[in-house]
């Protein structure tokens, strides 16, 4: 196998990883930052730190993208499969984040994969699209949607005879906690999906050396990640933080609590990989909506899940676009 191809291929899915990471960013620290509990430039700092260690934390969700999603394509044209589905990926994390629009860099990703192999004619595996992406994909927001909202009235009423200000100071002073394990559980989910990915194209590379995780594909993309968690996602996390809904602290620590716990539940239990994006963008719909519910500026809301519907097929297309233009130059 060219070593250039595999050296490349590796390349893009660790650029891949650093996009996740600056795209991403603000599904951890958004909330903290605009409650002020953590200045912007302590929140990404903290963020990269527990990106970094959650990526050690566990390997089920890369196992599930490295072999459960699509066959494992050989030689050169697997090659090329693989390389065509990162790009696409990148390229649709690109263009979502120059309009600040959250969409999930882990369906980039999947709709990638999907979308090259099918140009490629390498088989998919549909059942595990569905069950380990699909349907996570619908259930995770509404998860997220109910559990924030419970979470938040729980809250209200522990809290119902307690100094507001007093109360709200606590809660600043908590969402660092959450805010933290939010960013470790960020790095348990996607820095695992990348890792996959990287196995997947070693395993292209050379048949024989199965699906175990070198330390050094941990490693890197473990680093990659929290480079691009610190590199910042601003408009994002301007969306996320004041263009749903404006939180005070308390509703910041639900939202953050609730996503925290889903993907560690996902990623332990279940091993599958899904969205943070999508996990607290719906935790911060659930927490507004205790409020009152036009508290929630569901117009935002709206534009926000339709970029979720078109994220896999966009990602899909694309991929299958430099698939095609890969096999053309290079036939």
């Amino acid at each position: 196998m060219d070593t250039f191809a595999l050296v490349v291929t590796i390349a893009v899915a660790l650029f891949f990883t650093y996009t996740n990471g600056f795209h991403d960013s603000a599904n951890a620290i958004a909330t903290s930052v605009s409650t002020r509990a953590l200045t912007p430039k302590a929140a990404l700092a903290m963020a990269a730190v527990m990106n970094l260690l959650g990526a050690f934390l566990g390997q089920g969700v890369a196992e599930t993208v490295s072999k459960g999603l699509i066959a494992t394509p050989t030689g050169q044209h697997g090659m090329a499969v693989l390389f065509a589905a990162l790009a696409g990926a990148v390229v649709w994390n690109l263009t979502t984040w120059y309009f600040g629009l959250p969409s999930s860099s882990s369906h980039a990703l999947f709709g990638g994969l999907v979308g090259a192999a099918l140009a490629g004619g390498t088989a998919v595996h549909w059942n595990g699209v569905v069950d380990k992406v699909v349907v996570p994909m619908f259930l995770s927001p509404v998860v997220g949607l109910l559990v924030g909202y419970l979470i938040m009235m729980a809250i209200l009423w522990f809290f119902r005879r307690s100094n507001p200000h007093k109360a709200k100071r606590g809660f600043r002073i908590a969402q660092t906690i959450s805010a933290a394990g939010m960013a470790l559980g960020h790095g348990l989910q996607d820095a695992q999906k990348t890792m996959g990915v990287v196995v997947l194209a070693l395993v292209i590379n050379d048949p024989s050396r199965g699906f175990g995780i070198p330390v050094w594909v941990k490693l890197v993309c473990a680093l990659m990640m929290s480079l691009g968690t610190y590199a910042g996602g601003w408009r994002i996390m301007r969306t996320l933080g004041r263009r749903i809904i404006e939180l005070d602290p308390p509703q910041g620590f639900a939202a953050e609590t609730t996503s925290a716990g889903i993907l560690y539940t996902t990623a332990y239990l279940f091993k599958v990989p899904v969205s943070t994006t999508h996990v607290i963008t719906s935790a911060i719909m659930g927490v507004g909506a205790t409020k009152r519910v036009k508290a929630v500026r569901w117009g935002v809301a709206k534009n926000i899940v339709g970029g979720w519907f078109i994220t896999m097929p966009a990602a899909g297309v694309v991929a299958a676009i430099l698939f095609w233009l890969i096999q053309a130059i290079f036939a």
